[in-house]
């Protein structure tokens, strides 16, 4: 007798043999007790998981005779009478299977409802089985509606499809739908185990668990894998041999680099990554395995619990909780997404394990600076830039320069104490002398009585005490001993900047921004400082010096202060500041003749580049649209003819 495979020789032959999808059983038994039966039943699911095993049953629970003769309907096929067997042995008159995907035209749908018009020759019910049902044409669909919604009380159809989504909606409404589900890996585990006990097949626990795992939720798959793997061990399953053959790559590398990205240690990532290559193992393989190992290193440190019960009988489950324990919750998840979208990755590289080798490397190029710095403080220290202007402004007391203490000491929300001065600084005298005169003058906090401004602003009326430390070095000649080509480079050499407002003042303003403050709405809030920095970027844009994201960092920024080595650019977004966008506009910078460094800071932009072109193109487009209401050819036609202006069709172009 020849060999039979073992997902024929194990397909079950009834419900209670039937694995992983008790939800179906259950449904389909209480309806054969009860006999209320559907006409139409459409059963859904990946491959391998039943769908033709539960149509067979279901012909035979309707056809049984019982081992007398005398059966009825039952949820218990007897499994030995004629009709039974003969459904088992494919040859039953009444149960036809029809594979949709070789027979999917309009003509094979209409033989096949051709003898829906004849009785049953053997059995109490003819069964239609239309296996990959979602094949059919349109038409082929269309032709069988009719029968399907009202077939003869003899007649069952029974639909199964891997793919719901393609079937038609009017069939779906006519059938009673059963989705099978793919199987766990424990549940594959299990089986096999019972199915080769009964094969006396040796077999160890990790090589099944490998099988478990290949199969994706399959038990077909895995029938067959496991048939594979007997014939390669030789009439044994051991872990090496299955793994082997499978291609897939030993966890203790997975463990391995996953400890490494948790200690930012990327030369031991790399040497392993190298003893993977040297050892031909599959490099899709390998993030695989690690997005299973991080996916049980979250729920180990979302619910630690729960973890517990589930890895009892895995025996990296305590390196995994090392693990858990030692790599960060947010890094867990970082990698487990880079691991998973790294496996597209694989295919475009000229070198697959290049690519891998990128994938791990990614999570130490994003690494957060808090966490670099738990392990390794000097690539921290290279990550946080600090001047000597903010050293010294942190560790000296006294008083220091304005360009400083905007360096250093300036919080988030400094950005509403500009707006508060900058009215008062418009209103000096534009040159660098007369505004460091302004600021010298302004009261110092040493003094019997201190200013008390009202600052009234679009977000609401502060009343503040303002005050700043401000030591002024003016060292230069006044302004008009200078020769009028120096003037520029004089300009540049100055502190043009503006004062620092309270701390306290910062903290108040921020919990207002936070609590639903509104934008100002009365347009750009222009500055001496923002017409600079306008006339610079559009310069820079025109010499096609920034593109992409460095356009858009000096486009979407406010130039607060600048002397003669740094300027301090605000932004809105944190997301501009990302990455070396901010060296490449000094850069560019450098380029067109401004030899300085940048500072970002986070807060409410009130002048940039981006804001002044859109409040040019708003009053460009009003202007338009009042030319074309106020001109006399429009009018008439809006009068004599019922006319109308389309919102949003005007455009102003330029010329």
């Amino acid at each position: 007798m020849s060999y039979v495979v073992l997902a024929r020789k194990y397909r079950p032959r009834n419900f209670s043999e039937m694995v992983g999808q008790s939800h179906v059983v259950q449904a389909l038994s209480n309806a054969l007790t009860t006999q209320r039966l559907h006409h139409a039943y459409l059963f859904t699911g990946t491959r391998g998981v039943g769908k033709t095993t539960v149509s067979r049953i279901l012909a035979k629970s309707l056809n049984c005779l019982g081992a007398d003769g005398q059966g009825g309907i039952t949820a218990e096929p007897c499994g030995v009478c004629q009709a039974c067997t003969d459904i088992d042995s494919g040859r039953f008159v009444d149960y036809t299977e029809l594979d949709a995907a070789s027979n999917r035209g309009v003509d094979e749908i209409q033989a096949l409802l051709e003898q829906a018009v004849y009785k049953p020759v053997q059995g109490r019910f003819k069964v239609f089985m239309i296996d990959e049902v979602h094949m059919l044409t349109n038409t082929a669909f269309n032709a069988m509606l009719k029968t399907l919604e009202e077939p003869p009380e003899y007649l069952k159809f029974v639909l199964a499809t891997t793919d719901p989504q393609k079937v038609p909606v009017t069939v779906l409404s006519r059938c009673l739908q059963f989705n099978l589900r793919p199987m766990a890996p424990e549940t594959v585990l299990e089986h096999l185990q019972q199915v080769l006990q009964s094969e006396a097949v040796d077999a160890d626990t990790p090589s099944l668990r490998l099988l478990s795992r290949a199969a994706r939720g399959s038990m077909r798959d895995a029938l067959s894998l496991t048939d594979q793997a007997i014939a390669f061990g030789g009439g044994r399953l051991q872990e090496a041999t299955v793994r082997q053959m499978l291609g897939a790559v030993d966890r203790s590398y997975v463990l391995r680099l996953i400890d490494a990205l948790a200690r930012a240690d990327g030369a031991t990532v790399v040497d392993t990554v190298d003893t993977m290559r040297v050892n031909g193992l599959n490099a899709a393989s390998a993030l695989e395995e690690m997005t299973g190992v991080l996916q049980r290193m979250a729920v180990m440190q979302a619910v630690p619990g729960k973890a517990a019960e589930q890895d009892f009988d895995d025996p990296d489950a305590g390196e995994m909780l090392r693990l858990a324990q030692l790599l960060p919750a947010d890094e867990t998840q970082l990698l487990y997404s880079l691991c998973l979208h790294g496996r597209g990755e694989l295919g475009l590289a000229p070198d697959e394990y290049a690519a891998l080798t990128m994938v791990l490397l990614r999570l130490l190029a994003f690494k957060p600076a808090s966490n670099v710095s738990a392990v390794q403080p000097n690539l921290a220290e290279k990550k946080t830039l600090k001047t000597d202007a903010e050293k010294v402004g942190a560790a000296s007391p006294q008083p220091v320069a304005l360009a400083q203490v905007v360096a250093t000491t300036a919080p988030p929300a400094v950005p509403a104490a500009v707006r508060a001065f900058a009215p008062a600084i418009a209103s000096q005298d534009p040159t660098p002398s007369g505004l460091a005169k302004s600021l010298a003058t302004a009261p110092s906090p040493t003094e019997s009585t201190r200013s008390t401004p009202a600052i009234n602003k679009d977000v609401g009326t502060y009343q503040e005490d303002i005050h700043a430390d401000v030591e002024v070095e003016d060292d230069h000649p006044p302004w008009d001993e200078i020769p009028p080509s120096e003037h520029a480079a004089q300009a540049t050499r100055q502190v043009v900047s503006v004062p620092v407002r309270d701390p306290g003042m910062s903290e108040r303003l921020e919990q207002r921004h936070t609590q639903g403050a509104e934008r100002p709405t009365n347009g750009v809030q222009r500055t001496a400082e923002g017409d600079f920095w306008f006339d610079t970027v559009m310069a820079l844009a025109r010499a096609e010096l920034i593109s992409a994201l460095v356009r858009e960092l000096g486009l979407q920024s406010q130039l607060v202060a600048r002397d003669a080595e740094q300027w301090v650019l605000r932004v809105e977004r944190e997301s501009l500041n990302q990455g070396n966008n901010r060296d490449r506009l000094a850069a560019a910078l450098k380029a067109h003749g401004h030899d300085v460094r940048l500072v970002v800071e986070i807060g409410r932009v009130l002048d940039s580049p981006a804001l002044r072109v859109a409040e040019d193109q708003q009053r460009r487009q009003q202007e338009a649209e009042r030319v074309i209401r106020d001109d006399p050819f429009v009018q008439s036609m809006m009068r004599d003819f019922g006319g109308r202006i389309v919102p949003g069709t005007l455009k102003a172009i330029s010329v």
